[in-house]
């Protein structure tokens, strides 16, 4: 059809670690999804692959090089079998330092978590080791990711000087039919090997990369990755801080700007804000202090605030904060409230459009004997079609006043007070319903209707029609 249906998988060390939706039909996808992911210490490499389209891999090295993380696009890469290989091989080496004849020994004992290769989901492996022109080769373990040899292959080295020598240790999928899978190989420089014997595992790595640079050729993915490396300590040890930041909190009568959160309010920048507002209120959720939190930040933004009309409307902390812990208390009973309707929305998957520009007249929502319906038709049709399902959400909402979490209840109160404390005026009266609407409606429920998948209301985004009507629906 000219056109495709891709998703992403993401790996670390060539193990899938996520999954995101499915895009319908689209050459230029969209997913705005986030994954937080623990990873080991010495992971080597990162990589996104578009489908079966192409993939763009990330070493460890390259990720924490870039403290602010990495934010661009970048080339896919095609995908090659013999790059994607994992697993381990565990070996014992031998070499003597004199003898005639000198003879290296490589025990080549077992393997773990090597690629599936085969439909059964399995791999038919066997080793082959190769040093100074000579190559020997184990035998083939059936069936198996998780092979175990305990052979003993011995090959005669040559007289002449051994530092540049290599031995190389492959690992093969054997198959009756065609040529045999590359699995994944390691290699030991035999200058570099110790005397006596080398034991261990060894982590199984692709062939060196041959793949010319397709110029763009198979599209180009926008990444956003950041590496965090932390040393998480006991609970004990971050008593001192949590006690400086809930300090005007619980002791309110201390000169605000001198205390840690006007300090730390002062100094997190625009693009920081998000993670601030995040660890602010995990930690105040545990102190059971989240509603006094959002209470003295909303307070402070008041006291900043000469416009109502700009009440709230920027990316501060308070309203980061807000944000946060509408989506942390309030998750389930936006579930509640929506997904009735927007399952509805997708299962029906109706076609509704108001902009003449992009209407398409031959896929209103009926076609007439006389042929194609109508712009005054279709937009007929649409706005019937919108009034219903946003009366329904509506309904909804309002109906939920009882199933609305208490936190977020008693937030909300304390905003409306501190609000008509600052702006008392007849002429401000609208300003204390604006500034929860702004919160409840603008960053909390208009967001899920734009975005379900986001929200972990739908498994999959929305095909294109259905994404119009949600984008309708939010505006």
């Amino acid at each position: 059809s000219g056109s495709s249906d891709p998703y992403c998988v993401v790996k670390v060390d060539n193990e899938v670690v996520a999954r995101t939706a499915t895009v319908w039909k689209s050459l230029n996808p969209f997913w705005g999804e986030e994954y937080t992911l623990l990873l080991p210490r010495g992971f080597r490499s990162l990589a996104v692959y578009d489908d079966l389209i192409g993939k763009v891999s990330l070493s460890h090295q390259q990720i924490s090089a870039e403290p602010r993380g990495v934010d661009s696009w970048l080339s896919l890469a095609p995908v090659s079998p013999d790059q994607e290989v994992q697993g381990e091989i565990h070996l014992e080496l031998r070499v003597p330092e004199r003898g005639h004849p000198r003879v290296l020994r490589c025990h080549l004992i077992q393997a773990r978590d090597l690629a599936p290769r085969d439909p059964s989901g399995t791999s038919d492996p066997f080793a082959r080791v190769s040093c100074c022109g000579h190559t020997l080769e184990t035998a083939v373990i059936k069936k198996t990711r998780f092979p175990h040899w305990d052979e003993v292959l011995e090959l005669e080295l040559p007289e002449r000087e051994l530092r540049e020598a290599v031995l190389s240790v492959e690992v093969w999928d054997w198959d009756i039919v065609g040529k045999n899978d590359f699995l994944g190989r390691v290699e030991f420089p035999l200058g570099t090997l110790c005397p006596g014997p080398t034991r261990g595992w060894f982590q199984l790595l692709p062939f060196p990369s041959a793949t010319e640079d397709h110029g763009g050729q198979l599209g180009a993915l926008r990444l956003a990755v950041r590496l965090v490396e932390d040393t998480v300590l006991p609970p004990h040890h971050y008593q001192p801080l949590i006690q400086l930041l809930t300090e005007p909190i619980l002791c309110p009568g201390q000169p605000p700007e001198g205390t840690a959160l006007a300090v730390l309010e002062e100094v997190t920048s625009g693009e920081s804000r998000q993670d601030v507002a995040t660890k602010l209120v995990q930690i105040f959720l545990g102190q059971g202090l989240a509603v006094p939190l959002l209470d003295y930040l909303t307070t402070r933004e008041l006291a900043r605030t000469t416009d109502p009309n700009t009440l709230f409307r920027s990316n501060s902390l308070a309203s980061k904060s807000m944000e946060q812990f509408m989506k942390v208390v309030g998750l389930p009973y936006l579930h509640q409230v929506l997904k009735p309707v927007l399952d509805r929305i997708f299962e029906e998957k109706k076609y509704v459009e108001l902009d003449p520009g992009k209407m398409e007249l031959s896929r209103g929502r009926r076609i007439s004997f006389k042929g194609s319906l109508s712009e005054a038709q279709v937009r007929e049709s649409s706005l019937e079609l919108l009034k219903g399902y946003l009366g329904d959400i509506v309904d909804a909402i309002v109906g939920s006043v009882d199933e609305c979490p208490l936190p977020m209840r008693v937030a909300f109160k304390q905003l409306r007070r501190r609000v008509e404390e600052r702006f008392p005026l007849a002429q401000h009266e609208e300003v204390r319903y604006f500034s929860i609407s702004g919160f409840l409606f603008l960053r909390f429920f208009a967001p899920a209707v734009l975005t379900p998948k986001l929200f972990r209301l739908r498994e999959q985004h929305a095909e294109p029609r259905t994404g119009r009507t949600l984008l309708l629906l939010a505006k």
